[in-house]
């Protein structure tokens, strides 16, 4: 005898098949079967199934069948899970749609369906509407529940207004751990972090504890805002309580701590996961993958990929994506091309993020040809011709100065059925404004409207800077004036390019008429706007209108930082206040807690050298290395030249060859001033030296270069070096005389020092004896130098003889 079909048999069926349309297809054909008749339990169960999977189409004609089967008043299961399926999908609209209907088909909505779509509502932002439904729903007399409260306190969260949430919690007839951490998430949303801490204690006082799945949520929320450590002890206060982690809780702090840059911390994260006898998944390793190969720690992001694939779980899409990208974006082409063979040869089949990094990656390594071979090659593949891999590709193009293949690619794209769209555009105006070419940057603006595409702040944004860095200052304002008309409304960005434009130009009276309208109309100043008030107020010295300025900063809530102290400390040096100087770089850590920098070192070292006050500079330079601020090549001029300006020549030359250890490159002029000094102390050893020093480390003319036989180049390059000194003015003509002869002849050396020093005894024992009339040493200096010049060959004689 056969066995009877029944309902629960369909539905099981429906529930384990994977393909949505497949199980369509069998709970169609059963329809035919003698005896059985779909029930509300079948009709939901594939409805569900098909909103899950996003066939809306088939869900929207099986709601229609089952409205004709199935009595009307007991659809509203139906209904909340096709508001639902909507929702997932981000489909607004059909959600709403779905709800007014259940009225007009004879199904009255109970608070179930009212919170379904508000909850969709309040998710995506239609707070106000959110807000009408409710109301609506308590005009139809229909009672709130636990739900509906914690719907309201999300709404007032994520409006910021967590107070009103909290009023609503202490109202709710049937307090929840899940409405108190609601409540605490959006306290941490507004930065009251005091309060969150005294809702959240609050709630586990009154023995509210909550469950794995609400700590979770609330520990993402706190790590997506960077608060890491404050979630750490949150959770840690609740698994103290008896809740133990799951795998996603691990997962979210590994992601916390990758965004942080902790990946430390994220790898020791990893390896705790097994100890808490828990294995980690695919999410779990991708979430680090994808963190290291973001912080350029690339190599050791692949050894995970091996590891994960040790531990049994086959790499996705993501997995590959992600170090094939990081191997780009750190310029290890080789090791990106031989994961992604690798991955091919393993069935992974690039997409349209695996050619857009390839893309984007052989742009910044300078290849737009090979680039290029790669979009052609993709398209061959059967890669869909995309608006973003359009764009990644005209991006590469236009910072390479490829204005017209850019072009030519932006008309492929249009024939291709891909319309160009106002970012297309930008990508082009800005390589344009970055070339200068600024009329043929506006001709492409008139073409973007042409064809539809309206400017928007960034393309005014880029035009103005374009302008600005041109000193094309009337025609950056009059482009400001020309937003307003066409419905755009200008940024701190747009402000504060028109600012530095005119703080570079040194017309600070404009700067400040800016500064003014910028607070009328509303646009509020940041600390990059600040500071270039500051820079163009110390500009003209009006150095205590700036230190007012700071003060307003502060007052705004604006903390001032390494970029305002250090414009306020080069405008007191400018005016010749050391002393005010020196007390603001003093109270800038200790007051305003901002870590001093090298560059605010070298600021106020270059300020105490230039008076030759050497003893003080030191006493910094030696502060700045304990303190971990490290000294750059501009720290090592300045004490070289400080202390070759007062005549200690010894520590200029030791700080010129720490300089060099360093492996810094000092400037020839820096070179110079060293030699003229040791030649004038008649320390030749000691020049010679360096010279010598320049040539094994390469600073050298090119000229060095082309000499391919060794033992020539040994003896040329010290010379050329030196001659090169001289023709470029870093070097005395005394100090060329003694170098050449220096590093030519050691025992012509000796000869010619002895002889100089007993003309200059001489000398000096002329001018005590006779008043040196008649005599060179008895000349203005000048005069001597001059004399002696014209006594000496020119510059080729010396290198032939």
């Amino acid at each position: 005898m056969k066995r009877a079909l029944l309902p629960k048999h369909v539905a099981a069926v429906v529930k384990t098949q994977k393909d949505p349309l497949k199980a369509l297809e069998m709970f169609n054909a059963v329809k035919d079967e003698e005896g059985f008749k779909h029930t509300l339990s079948t009709y939901r169960c594939m409805i569900q199934k098909l909103g899950f999977h996003g066939n809306f189409d088939e869900m929207e004609n099986l709601i229609s069948e089952t409205r004709t089967n199935i009595d009307n008043t007991l659809l509203e299961g139906v209904y909340i899970e096709a508001i639902r399926s909507y929702g997932r999908k981000g489909k607004v609209q059909e959600a709403v749609n779905t709800f007014e209907r259940m009225d007009f088909y004879n199904c009255d909505p109970s608070v179930h369906s009212y919170n379904a779509i508000m909850n969709i509502l309040v998710e995506f932002g239609y707070f106000d509407q959110a807000h009408k439904l409710y109301m609506r729903m308590r005009d139809k007399g229909v009672d709130s529940d636990v739900y509906t409260y914690t719907i309201r306190i999300k709404s007032f969260c994520r409006t910021m207004r967590p107070y009103a949430a909290l009023r609503l919690l202490h109202n709710m007839p049937d307090l929840n751990a899940v409405a108190y951490c609601t409540v605490v998430a959006g306290f941490y949303e507004c930065d009251d972090h005091d309060e969150a801490r005294e809702v959240f204690d609050e709630m586990l006082e009154r023995c509210f504890v909550p469950d794995v799945t609400t700590s979770n949520k609330l520990v993402h929320t706190l790590c997506k805002k960077g608060l890491v450590r404050e979630s750490e002890k949150i959770l840690d206060k609740v698994l103290k309580r008896g809740v133990s982690p799951n795998l996603f809780t691990f997962n979210i702090f590994i992601q916390g701590h990758c965004r942080e840059g902790a990946l430390n911390r994220a790898v020791r994260l990893l390896a705790s996961v097994s100890r808490e006898g828990l294995t980690p998944d695919v999410v779990t390793y991708n979430t680090l993958i994808c963190g290291l190969c973001r912080n350029s720690r690339v190599v050791e992001a692949e050894g995970y990929l091996h590891k994960m694939v040790n531990d049994g779980f086959e790499p996705d899409d993501f997995t590959y994506n992600s170090i094939i990208d990081g191997y780009w974006k750190v310029g290890m082409v080789q090791d990106a091309n031989r994961i992604l063979k690798d991955a091919v040869f393993k069935g992974f089949k690039p997409d349209e993020f695996t050619y857009c990094s390839l893309i984007n990656g052989l742009c910044m390594d300078g290849d737009p040809e090979h680039a290029m071979a790669v979009f052609k090659d993709g398209l061959g593949k059967g890669l869909r011709p995309s608006i973003i891999v359009y764009n990644t590709l005209i991006k590469g193009l236009s910072q390479l100065g490829l204005i017209l293949p850019a072009l030519q690619l932006m008309k492929e794209m249009a024939d291709n059925g891909c319309q160009p769209n106002i970012w297309t555009y930008n990508l082009v105006i800005n390589g344009l404004c970055k070339m200068g070419c600024l009329s043929e940057a506006n001709n492409l603006v008139s073409d973007a409207i042409a064809d539809g595409c309206l400017p928007d702040i960034f393309t005014f944004n880029t035009l103005i800077d374009g302008y600005c860095k041109q000193l094309k200052l009337d025609s950056a304002v009059e482009l400001v004036n020309r937003m307003w008309s066409q419905g755009v409304t200008p940024d701190v960005i747009t402000y504060n390019t028109l600012l530095n434009g005119h703080c570079k130009a040194a017309k600070s009276e404009e700067v400040m008429e800016i500064f003014k309208a910028m607070a009328e109309k509303g646009c509020v100043p940041n600390k990059i706007t600040y500071n270039i008030v500051l820079e163009s107020l110390c500009k003209v010295k009006k150095v205590s209108d700036a230190v007012d300025l700071l003060g307003e900063m502060e007052s705004k809530g604006l903390s001032p930082d390494v970029v305002s102290f250090g414009t306020l400390i080069t405008g007191f040096c400018k005016i010749g206040e050391l002393d005010g100087a020196y007390k603001l770089f003093r109270r800038m850590e200790k007051q305003y807690n901002v870590c001093h920098t090298t560059a605010t070192y070298n600021i106020i070292i270059s300020a105490f050298s230039e008076p030759l006050n050497m003893k003080m500079a030191v006493k910094l330079f030696s502060e700045m290395k304990k303190m971990d601020c490290l000294p750059d090549n501009y720290t090592y001029r300045v004490m070289i030249d400080g202390f070759c300006k007062m005549g200690n020549v010894t520590h200029g030359y030791n700080f010129l060859l720490e300089n060099v250890e360093k492996e810094f490159i000092p400037s020839l002029s820096t070179f110079g001033r060293v030699l003229n000094c040791l030649c004038m102390e008649q320390k030749v050893h000691d020049a010679v030296s360096i010279i010598h020093l320049m040539v094994r480390k390469g600073i050298v003319p090119e000229i060095v270069n082309t000499i391919f036989e060794a033992d020539k180049k040994v003896v040329a390059a010290p010379k050329i070096v030196v001659e090169d000194l001289l023709k470029k003015g870093h070097i005395t003509y005394h100090a060329y005389e003694v170098l050449y002869d220096g590093i030519r002849d050691k025992k012509i050396l000796k000869k010619r020092l002895q002889t100089a020093n007993s003309l200059q005894r001489g000398a000096r024992h002329a001018h005590d004896e006779v008043g040196c009339e008649g005599s060179d040493f008895g000349q203005p200096r000048k005069n001597r130098h001059e004399k002696a010049k014209e006594n000496m060959p020119p510059p080729f004689l010396l290198v032939s003889r």
